[in-house]
């Protein structure tokens, strides 16, 4: 098994979090079981963007929020997205990259 990081992008603005919110997210994670490594946790506004010229506010389509999980493959990673309460909000995406072992 290896370790998968889903990544959320999401285009509507930062909200708190409704009960109703807090319980879909809690239901998927239930669903993803032995899987979850790490839910993870939201991500504040206002990230910012190194690069070698300089820092800069990330404006357009800034990730909101990670979990790690663990899967065979990224197509089983892949899968387990589907049901992400994310995937019903406006904009919302996630995006999985594999882990590689250092």
């Amino acid at each position: 098994m290896t370790n998968f990081v889903f990544v959320y992008y999401n285009d509507a603005s930062m909200e708190a979090p409704t009960e109703e919110g807090k319980a879909a997210w809690g239901a998927w994670f239930g669903k993803l079981g032995d899987k979850l490594v790490d839910a993870g946790n939201p991500f504040n506004t206002g990230g910012k963007a190194v690069e070698k010229s300089g820092v800069t506010t990330i404006e357009n389509y800034p990730a909101t929020g990670y979990t790690i999980v663990k899967a065979a493959s990224i197509d089983e990673a892949t899968d387990l997205v589907k049901g992400c309460p994310l995937l019903d909000v406006p904009g919302g995406a996630v995006r999985v990259y594999e882990t590689l072992p250092m």
